[in-house]
């Protein structure tokens, strides 16, 4: 990750961070663990927990707290209780910063311990749904400190929810099942960023895909991208595999279920395990463990349903999350914000603020620069054309 050690080294250099305290709710593995050794060397007192019952990664868990002895609350396979307790574990540090995915310590600090709120300077929220979720609570007038929306920086979601989602899910689904794509049928619902990598990422393993959506826009930008475009009743009547990525809940609902193929598989990789209605299957069929993180489901009518990582985020339950040089950028993003909250204390008000475009360039020319790529600049003659109106020829 040689864009975060280079971002990590200035920020420690600058010692913007020294003293700082700082919650983290990530998904606990590898890359995650980097990012919260990086923050604690420049200077932080770092807690670390899930953002996700499932996604941890015991072994990265294990090593944090006891190898680097960072106060680390994660376990795959926490329950509800347990998720919250160790939230609650995190912010009992006291943080002046909150580093967030899907933004649940965020609204924690907002309803159940608001005790914290005048301590806190500001927080960082990695994902969509986060920003969703944040969006809201600013229009209601709720969110009473500024956050950074990570999510919504260039060097994040073109790369980290495109590519990174793009191949993680794949991963997650193939290491899951042992199953071919090409020559399937696979329905993609959604066509946002995590939408787009998916559907992409799957034809070029040969699957025939189909994308679902409910913006008008975006169906027109997946038809134009070559790609089928229907609703979720139709198109799970003929799909190997259905693939969730929307941020929205009950994407797949029981009568959907009732529709699709037999041996249908169905997997979900956006935040929350909502989009599949997971509850009302279990309502309705009992699962048989096919093997670890994959349930058969026999419907009534005898066809059978896969459900895979409990419906969670496949590509962290099944797989290991993102690869190493997105989660480069995306927590490169995440060092530098909270060193811009901690400089910018006072100045951005509350609700919801995007990172500055410098930021995005100093990042885009450190991932360059690893990667030795060089590229043009502008002539001096170039620039003045660029900022002059007067001659067009």
């Amino acid at each position: 990750m040689p864009v975060l050690s280079s971002v990590a080294s200035a920020i420690k250099e600058r010692g913007k961070l020294k003293g700082a305290r700082i919650a983290m709710a990530l998904h606990v593995e590898a890359k995650t663990a980097c990012l919260a050794i990086a923050l604690r060397e420049a200077g932080a007192e770092v807690r670390l927990a899930s953002c996700n019952p499932m996604s941890t990664d015991d072994s990265v868990a294990l090593a944090l707290n006891e190898k680097y002895g960072l106060e680390t609350y994660a376990r795959k396979g926490e329950e509800r209780e347990e998720y919250y307790n160790n939230l609650n574990s995190v912010l009992d540090v006291k943080p002046g910063i909150l580093v967030d995915d899907g933004a649940d310590i965020i609204t924690l600090v907002h309803s159940k311990r608001r005790e914290l709120l005048s301590g806190v300077i500001g927080a960082n929220e990695e994902t969509t749904t986060g920003v969703v979720r944040l969006r809201a609570m600013e229009k209601d007038g709720k969110l009473l400190f500024p956050v950074i929306a990570v999510n919504d920086s260039y060097m994040k979601y073109l790369f980290d929810n495109r590519y990174g989602t793009g191949q993680s899910t794949l991963d997650g689904i193939m290491n899951a099942t042992n199953l071919l794509f090409a020559g399937k049928r696979t329905v993609v619902a959604g066509y946002g960023w995590c939408g787009r990598g998916i559907a992409n990422r799957v034809r070029g393993m040969g699957s025939l895909v189909t994308v679902t959506e409910i913006d008008p826009v975006k169906a027109v930008e997946a038809n134009m991208d070559g790609f089928d475009v229907s609703t979720m009743e139709s198109a799970i009547e003929n799909a190997d595999f259905v693939i969730t990525a929307t941020g929205c809940r009950d994407v797949v609902t029981y009568q959907h279920m009732l529709k699709a193929k037999d041996g249908c598989v169905l997997a979900n990789s956006g935040h929350f395990n909502l989009e599949i209605d997971v509850e009302e299957l279990r309502k309705n069929a009992r699962a048989v463990q096919v093997r670890e993180y994959v349930e058969e489901y026999r419907l009534d009518n005898g066809r059978r349903i896969y459900l895979l990582a409990d419906g969670r985020l496949v590509n962290l339950v099944s797989g290991q999350g993102h690869p190493a040089e997105i989660m480069d950028l995306s927590f490169s993003l995440q060092a530098r914000g909270a060193e811009y909250l901690v400089v910018n204390r006072g100045k951005l008000g509350r609700g919801v603020h995007v990172m500055p475009r410098e930021v995005d360039v100093e990042l885009a020319e450190l991932k360059l620069r690893s990667l030795g790529v060089n590229i043009d600049s502008l002539t001096e003659k170039q620039k003045e054309y660029l900022s002059s109106w007067s001659e067009g020829t």
